[in-house]
């Protein structure tokens, strides 16, 4: 019965080690079960027991190997609560403390000052259509009745892709898709990313943002042009604003006007806002050409419209008192966070 001793003694050997604090669950396992192993060194001298006792030594040799392998799954069960009761201990998260609230951002300030024109327009019925910002030449320059070597195409220099195709210069582009697809009445404004090969200073950036409107329907006269911009101002700028016309040349609009609001800082008195004038420019308008109408299959004999073209960067830039657009570009959160 040497074996059976033997199998006893690694029984409670194993038994002593697997509760010692620091046992390494891997090299108990090895050290009894593994291929060279005590217990397996064991079963190899099983063909020296007699026949008769082998029955008996090998139930403790199952006993022995059961006990052993229960050890190591309650050494890795114990040894896993353990570690899940630190990482609860050091991970906890008290509810009852103030919460790290993350920074909240807030629209840009040409973000707000879009959304509160489309607004003021969508109140008037206007509806807001889109197009490419990467245009043909056509849509951009001719069908604006502004053919090749126009030379009102040098105030709206460009950047061209090929010959005929650039980066949109307004977004009156938008009108002339919207007049080829749609019959009147029409009533749209076309807000968008606009591009010119201007240099950058206080007052001009090569990418700037627009918001154009056209309505065409029979009987559109400048009255309506007139009472429709002097309600948008009255919204923008407030109630006691007021509007005036000055002649100008727009090869799209016949006749054409610069639009000036009454100061909102002064009333009109004259301050530094409006550089003691009392009026500041704010937007260019006029009737639509009858060239552009017919260009795009409307008969300028039955139907007439009117069309205007307003910077947001401008509008931003007097609402908010702001005297250099590159300050809307350049993302310092010193500034953006006024808004």
């Amino acid at each position: 019965m040497e074996l059976k001793e033997k199998l006893l003694a690694i029984k409670e050997e194993a038994a002593r080690l697997f509760e010692e604090e620091n046992a390494d669950i891997e090299a108990l396992r090895i050290r009894y079960l593994g291929k060279k192993g005590e217990l397996t060194s064991v079963l190899r001298g099983m063909g020296a027991v007699a026949p008769e006792e082998r029955p008996v030594v090998g139930a403790i040799v199952n006993e022995v190997r059961e006990f052993i392998e229960n050890k190591i799954v309650e050494l890795r069960e114990k040894r896993a609560k353990e570690e899940f009761t630190r990482r609860l201990a050091s991970e906890k998260l008290d509810v009852t403390m103030p919460a790290v609230m993350p920074p909240v951002g807030g629209r840009h300030p040409l973000s707000k000052v879009k959304l509160e024109m489309e607004n003021i327009f969508l109140g008037m019925g206007f509806t807001i259509a889109e197009g490419p910002e990467v245009e043909y030449d056509y849509y951009n320059f001719e069908a604006l009745n502004m053919p090749a070597g126009h030379p009102a195409r040098d105030t709206q220099d460009t950047f061209y892709i090929t010959d005929k195709i650039l980066l949109r210069s307004q977004t009156s582009s938008v009108q002339i898709r919207t007049m080829e697809k749609e019959k009147p009445p029409i009533r749209i404004i076309s807000p968008g990313r606009v591009y010119r090969s201007d240099e950058v200073d206080a007052t001009h950036s090569p990418l700037f943002h627009q918001v154009e409107g056209l309505v065409v329907d029979r009987g559109i006269t400048m009255g309506d042009l007139r009472g429709t911009l002097l309600i948008f101002a009255k919204n923008l700028f407030g109630e006691s604003t007021r509007i005036r016309f000055r002649p100008h040349h727009f090869p799209y609009t016949e006749p054409s006007a610069e639009v000036d609001v009454s100061c909102f800082a002064c009333g009109g008195e004259g301050c530094r806002l409006c550089k003691g004038e009392g009026w500041i420019e704010i937007l260019g308008c006029g009737m639509v050409h009858p060239n552009v109408l017919s260009g795009c299959g409307i008969d300028p004999d039955v139907y007439s419209g009117f069309a205007f073209g307003i910077g947001i960067e401008r509008v931003a830039m007097l609402k908010y008192h702001i005297d250099d657009m590159r300050l809307f570009y350049e993302n310092d959160l010193r500034f953006l966070a006024q808004f």
